[in-house]
């Protein structure tokens, strides 16, 4: 691993293009990526929209119809042999086999790579520390959570410590509190140096963990910039006011209306009033003539859109947003 050169550094990943097509299914349509090292980056999309047969592709595992892709700058048709040993590859399910011990697996992973048996073993105990399995070392994998056996087969992805990791959707099928232990595993492994590429269904998932994100759908990336950059591509932050008083409901909507140079803001049930917010030092202005109309409030916040409403927004069947939208990816980088 230490022989292999990292021919270009600006790029983690530079994917222009890529096509591939199953019968009259085109299930990826010229995806463009560009990820930068050092950072984790997300690829949301429903399913089947393309996502897993991109990172196949760049992962070398299928060949594309058309388009490149290049690892820190090597291509990866023409060097797969120099592109494998710069990546890690973590599928949905567990690669590992559960009639062996975690240790075991670890060992034979390591002697396949080409390590001895003496750097496999101490290999193999390094990361079955890391990744907190060090107890459960010599048990028999039929007896390992779903927790468990991600955590082992990411460990055996890392084995050669790749710079580039591919992770597809690593914590499906996990309960929340080992979904949390393995993000805080991911955010290690990039600040120990490694880059991520994360697909996940799980929105939270990519705005926990990605530095940026591309959405894709239908094969094709119809979004892609920060979560930030996302969720306001789709629309302004939203004030939600809670009204005390229920009498002072009109009173406050008047203003509220006034104040945010609104058309109207939309009360709801329980004494809620909530209304788009453009600027956000409005609500100073807003605060201070409630207080002087005598109108108190239960509760206030400042809302962006969710991650949801971004994905449902941009995967929907009106295609009103492009990756332009955002301008070009490469300068946004």
């Amino acid at each position: 691993m230490k022989d292999i050169s990292i021919g270009n550094k600006e790029w983690a990943l530079e994917a222009k293009g890529l096509v591939k097509s199953f019968g009259d299914n085109r299930a990826v349509d010229g995806v463009d990526l560009y990820v930068k090292p050092g950072t984790i980056y997300g690829v949301l999309g429903p399913n089947g929209a393309g996502k897993t047969t991109t990172i196949r592709m760049i992962a070398t595992l299928l060949k594309a119809d058309a388009g490149t892709a290049r690892i820190f700058g090597h291509d990866v048709l023409k060097e797969p042999h120099i592109v494998r040993q710069l990546i890690g590859v973590t599928g949905q399910y567990a690669s590992v086999d559960e009639s062996l011990s975690a240790m075991e697996n670890l060992m034979i992973f390591s002697q396949l790579l080409g390590l001895s048996r003496g750097e496999a073993k101490r290999k193999s105990a390094e990361l079955l520390e890391e990744f907190g399995l060090t107890e459960a070392a010599k048990r028999p994998l039929k007896h390992f959570s779903g927790g468990m056996r991600r955590r082992l087969d990411l460990a055996a992805s890392l084995i050669a410590c790749p710079p580039l990791i591919f992770l597809d959707e690593p914590t499906t099928g996990l309960d929340p509190r080992t979904r949390n232990q393995m993000w805080d595993t991911i955010r290690k492994l990039v600040k120990s140096g490694s880059t991520v590429l994360l697909t996940t269904q799980y929105l939270q998932e990519a705005d926990e963990l990605a530095d940026r994100v591309a959405v894709i759908d239908h094969g094709k990336v119809v979004a892609e910039g920060t979560v930030d950059e996302l969720k306001g591509s789709i629309g302004t932050s939203s004030l939600h006011v809670n009204i005390e008083d229920k009498q002072n409901i009109p009173g406050a909507r008047q203003l509220v209306e006034k104040i945010l140079n609104v058309r109207s803001a939309i009360s709801a049930e329980g004494g809620k009033i909530t209304a788009p917010l453009g600027n956000i030092n409005l609500v100073t202005d807003l605060l201070i003539a409630l207080r002087e109309a005598g109108i108190e409030l239960a509760e206030m916040s400042v809302q962006k859109p969710s991650l949801d409403e971004v994905f449902l927004t941009i995967t929907s069947d009106k295609k009103d947003i492009t990756p332009n939208h955002w301008g070009n990816k490469k300068e946004a980088l």
